[in-house]
């Protein structure tokens, strides 16, 4: 997406009711923290329609992303023909004690062309976002981890004047349609990418499958946020 596109919207993530606070279940014997807590595994989420917790940039994203069920298992699907539009859900939760961001991940249809190095093909079949308070204005700050179809893992980038740190995790067509399960220590890069030594609270969690740079289409499926300790 063009750095103007990227743009997180401040009011487009505090808008509506209070954000949820990601919490670790009551321990019913000794107090033992978590190993994760759940940020969002769509268990809840109408099968065939736009998660209800969740919340487009723009409009015509509720018809980028839908809740789609196999064997039991729930999971959102995006498909994008010619549009970059991000979705996300507000959540909070303890950085410092889970730093760790996981989830699970597979792409459907690299977007024709696309390379995110090139601003005029910067589209992703697949991205996940960590998002932090930033400014009303400008949006949030973000670290945006993404499965490229060309761009080597490890390619670090950057957009929106710097508020949206990138990292590749993932690239190429992995010639199957397994799930791929993600673990990235989204303190540790977001303390490095930024700069910055203090711990943030998380704002929330976004998405992002797009092809409006290559006026092409993208299709890939996310599942099971959590944050986990280290």
């Amino acid at each position: 997406m063009r750095a103007s596109s990227v743009a997180l919207a401040a009011a487009w993530l505090t808008a509506g009711p209070a954000s949820a606070v990601a919490q670790a279940p009551a321990p019913t014997g000794p107090a033992t923290p978590a190993r994760c807590i759940t940020l969002e595994d769509f268990a809840k989420a109408t099968v065939g329609e736009f998660p209800t917790d969740w919340k487009p940039r723009k409009d015509a994203g509720k018809s980028v992303y839908k809740v789609v069920e196999e064997k039991g298992f729930r999971f959102l699907r995006a498909a994008s023909r010619g549009l970059g539009i991000q979705a996300a859900k507000q959540v909070e939760w303890d950085l410092g004690a889970y730093p760790i961001l996981a989830w699970s991940w597979r792409p459907r249809e690299f977007p024709r062309g696309a390379d995110e190095r090139d601003s005029g093909t910067n589209d992703s079949a697949l991205a996940v976002y960590l998002l932090v308070p930033y400014s009303r204005i400008t949006g949030p700050k973000a670290v945006k981890y993404i499965w490229s179809a060309k761009a080597p893992v490890g390619t670090h980038l950057n957009s929106n004047y710097g508020l949206t740190q990138v990292l590749v995790l993932r690239a190429g067509d992995p010639g199957r349609d397994d799930w791929v399960e993600e673990r990235a220590n989204a303190l540790a890069d977001y303390k490095k990418y930024f700069g910055e030594s203090e711990t943030p609270t998380p704002a929330g969690i976004a998405v992002l499958t797009d092809a409006d740079d290559t006026k092409s289409s993208a299709q890939g499926d996310y599942a099971n946020f959590r944050a986990c300790r280290g």
